[in-house]
């Protein structure tokens, strides 16, 4: 392991490295919605609706290999500029062409 990945798990709780942030937050959402059922209440409701939704998606957007993802990004900015660039080229080709022409 690098060494700040180590350094990063001794600062890191117990707790915290046991159980994920999300699995927390996961609890919070079933808690919320439970308690809102059972007591009837809609904003308890709403927020546990809320809550278990978000937690899925910040799963998913914490798996993603961001650095992939803006690598992939740039290199299809990359090519569109070079595409743009060569049509550009073509077309002051074209015009020249058409001015001699004349």
């Amino acid at each position: 392991m690098p060494h700040e990945s180590q350094q990063n798990i001794r600062k890191s709780s117990l707790i915290g490295r046991i159980v994920p942030t999300e699995v927390f937050l996961l609890l919070a959402g079933i808690a919320t919605l439970t308690y809102g059922i059972v007591n009837d209440m809609t904003m308890s409701i709403f927020w546990g609706c809320i809550i278990i939704p978000g937690v899925i998606i910040l799963h998913y957007v914490r798996k993603t290999d961001w650095t992939k993802h803006w690598q992939e990004m740039e290199a299809e900015q990359k090519a569109g500029i070079e595409c743009a660039a060569q049509r550009r080229s073509a077309a002051e080709k074209e015009r020249m062409v058409a001015d001699d022409g004349k």
